[in-house]
């Protein structure tokens, strides 16, 4: 059995161990062991700890999207109200352009038909005036006179009624 290889290779196997055992490694395997196992407990924490974070930062920025997509809505809206409104206004005020204009002119052409009776009037009453001057101005008797006086004066009354 001395002499047997396995045997020295175990008793070398046994010693070593016993070694490593004295020197206090398996302490220090535990001990790194357990560092570690608090480290990767420590970065699991970390990562807990940001992956909520994140969950709230998601939420509050949908929150904030949310609100921002319901106030340009509103917005929106509002601005279609508006210009609704300012279409309609300016509809209205255009009609009332259009009808004062309508009015104006309207106006001005029975001014101007005034104006052209005045005129036709005016050259009516000339034509008169010189045919009367020119008939009486030819040797005319008194009667004649008289009668188409009499005639002219009966024709006036009827045109300016």
């Amino acid at each position: 059995m001395l002499q047997d290889p396995t045997f020295w290779v175990a008793v070398g196997m046994v010693g070593f161990l016993a070694m490593l055992a004295y020197l206090g490694v398996p302490k220090l395997i535990t001990k790194a062991l357990d560092d570690r196992a608090d480290a990767i407990k420590n970065e699991l924490d970390e990562a807990r700890r940001l992956k909520e974070e994140a969950q709230s930062l998601l939420a509050e920025y949908e929150r904030k999207q949310k609100a921002a997509t319901e106030e340009a809505q509103s917005i929106i809206a509002q601005a279609k109200e508006e210009a609704e409104a300012l279409a309609v206004e300016t509809e209205k005020k255009l009609e009332e352009t259009i009808d004062r204009r309508t009015k104006m002119a309207e106006n001005k052409i029975l001014q101007a038909q005034l104006q052209a009776r005045k005129n036709v009037q005016a050259y009516a009453a000339d034509i008169a005036v010189q045919a009367t001057e020119q008939i009486l101005s030819s040797d005319l008797s008194k009667a004649k006179a008289n009668s188409l006086i009499d005639d002219s004066i009966a024709s006036l009354k009827d045109r300016l009624n």
